[in-house]
């Protein structure tokens, strides 16, 4: 790593500090759950400095509060490609909105995600003149393959899932590629909760063993060949195989529900990212800041839409994320 790299991360990392005694705490997350109202809530978040001028409605406030983490990051790193392990997801959905927008010839931009690695108008129109040259080549292969199930049979489920493959798939290759130990570890986590999603809606809906091989992504952490096995014969035989893998500790939370399990690896995820504080001379710091920024974001919609449909404190507690300070 160069002296320059070394300082600018210094730099970074320590604005990142002061940054970090702003992010919401146990306690702040206590304090909105004894508001009344999902309006009492946001006069709260405003006080603290969330949303921006004009914003009225929720939506607003938490699009606004991760466009300012995107803003601060620009500010602060020169090359914003570190960052793309992170983005990759957004670029897959754009290709599948645009794919779906190409077959019913509709013309909506609503439907598209800002802050991915591609501009969604090059997407769009790769779709419509049927050209994926002018896409990544991490991009090219699904597309044409999605594209051409799409229009083909109009099964828009085997479009998704190709699609979602090659998302998953280019994470992981991206992510383990910066050779960063944080962006690495996400790769690895973020394909493995996909795959134990996968298969309990799999074993849910009875999927044949060629719809699972082609849905489950390859990561070190899970074996693929056993999962498979496992998803063929049945929840306890998922189970069975999770208790000897370092994901033993879901089972539980799988059995309770698949907002139970997405709450316990988005915890997982936390747990695994704070040591990341500690390496100033590094990406790390910033990379786990922007985790951070994502889990209470999360966090304030659950709340939010609970006060704003009058769920009762404890079925919001239930799913509430664990915060990175």
């Amino acid at each position: 790593m160069t002296d320059k790299t070394d300082k600018q991360y210094l730099y970074a990392v320590a604005r990142i500090r002061s940054k970090e005694l702003l992010l919401l705490s146990k306690s702040d997350i206590d304090g909105l759950m004894n508001c009344k109202s999902e309006k009492e809530c946001l006069r709260l978040l405003y006080d603290k400095g969330w949303g921006k001028t004009g914003n009225e409605d929720s939506e607003q406030i938490l699009k606004a509060e991760r466009e300012k983490t995107w803003d601060l990051m620009r500010d602060m790193v020169e090359d914003m490609s570190v960052f793309h392990t992170f983005l990759y997801q957004n670029d897959f959905h754009n290709l599948k909105a645009a794919i779906k927008q190409v077959y019913v010839n509709s013309d909506r931009n609503d439907i598209f995600l800002a802050d991915g690695t591609v501009d969604p108008d090059t997407i769009i129109q790769a779709v419509r003149e049927h050209d994926f040259s002018t896409l990544p080549d991490f991009m090219q292969a699904c597309a044409e393959e999605a594209y051409g199930v799409q229009l083909e049979t109009g099964d828009s489920q085997l479009s998704d899932i190709i699609i979602d493959k090659a998302a998953l798939d280019t994470i992981y290759q991206k992510g383990k590629e910066t050779k960063n130990e944080l962006l690495s570890l996400y790769a690895e986590l973020k394909v493995a909760s996909a795959d134990l999603n996968i298969a309990v809606r799999c074993i849910k809906t009875g999927k044949d063993r060629s719809f699972v091989e082609r849905a489950l992504a390859r990561c070190d952490s899970l074996d693929l060949d056993k999962l498979t096995d496992a998803i063929m014969d049945g929840e306890e035989a998922l189970y069975r195989y999770l208790e000897t893998t370092e994901y033993a500790d879901a089972v539980q939370a799988l059995k309770t529900s698949s907002s139970a399990f997405e709450r316990w690896f988005d915890n997982l995820i936390i747990h695994r990212i704070q040591p990341q504080k500690y390496n100033p001379f590094t990406l790390s710091p910033l990379a786990a800041y922007i985790l951070a920024r994502e889990n209470e974001i999360k966090t304030v919609r659950i709340l939010l839409s609970g006060k704003r449909n009058n769920i009762s404190d404890k079925a919001i507690r239930e799913r509430l994320r664990e915060m990175y300070v």
